[in-house]
């Protein structure tokens, strides 16, 4: 059963090794990712999921201490999904950035798994994939990865988009008020022109939850480099 999930971006800046000196201008999104994640400790699970966008190889399951770096992008900062013998894959980018907001919690919680979510699955498949996650154990929290459309602004990395704000508004508006209907009913297609790679995580925490009464906030909700950036907390 879910009791409990902090939604949060993924991009590797907010790592502030990676950022470097652009590290300030992420401090407000950091913050609201911590203290999504600081709630759900209060909630007692007996397993946190780590849920986010696969990089192209593949999804599924990530055992508890699997590995992940940001040496990809330039520094060399190692990361585990709690404690355990992990698996021969590392982390993608996505799990990674997880990993690294649980580190910086200090998350004694429980044990730490994850699960990598192809762009490919269609809305019930994500569905499913959460149903399935919740009754993993008795009390699942979910720690939900996952950024808005990449096509806000001229500068943005996949441009100007007129859909890309009303896209990001109803994703917010949704992953705020916990509208696990709204979240399954986002469109795919318009997700994946849009480069909203949050799409499907956020699917999976629809599943999850759909049966569970969760109340939503939104902490954050803004989009620096042109990328929506969406906090929320589901207690």
């Amino acid at each position: 059963m879910l009791v409990a999930a902090a939604v949060s971006p993924c991009p590797p800046l907010l790592v502030p090794e990676v950022a470097a000196g652009a590290a300030p201008e992420l401090d407000a999104a950091r913050r609201a990712s911590s203290d999504a994640v600081g709630l759900l400790a209060a909630a007692r699970p007996d397993l946190l999921l780590v849920v986010g966008p696969s990089d192209g190889e593949g999804g599924g399951a990530y055992p508890p201490g699997s590995g992940g770096s940001f040496r990809g992008f330039g520094v060399d900062t190692a990361v585990r999904l709690g404690h355990g013998r992990g698996g021969g894959r590392e982390l993608p980018p996505s799990l990674a950035v997880g990993a690294w907001l649980l580190t910086r919690a200090h998350w004694a919680a429980c044990p730490v798994e994850g699960l990598a979510v192809e762009d490919a699955l269609t809305a019930a498949e994500c569905a499913a994939a959460g149903r399935a996650a919740a009754g993993r154990a008795g009390r699942v929290a979910l720690l939900v990865m996952g950024d808005g459309s990449a096509c806000r602004t001229l500068k943005a990395p996949g441009y100007l988009d007129e859909r890309a704000a009303d896209f990001d508004r109803e994703a917010a508006r949704a992953l705020g008020s916990a509208d696990t209907a709204a979240l399954g009913a986002l469109d795919a297609t318009l997700a994946r022109e849009l480069k909203a790679a949050g799409r499907a995580p956020w699917q999976v925490l629809a599943g999850a939850a759909e049966d569970g009464g969760l109340q939503g906030r939104l902490l954050f909700d803004d989009a620096p480099y042109g990328v929506g950036y969406m906090v929320a907390a589901w207690s």
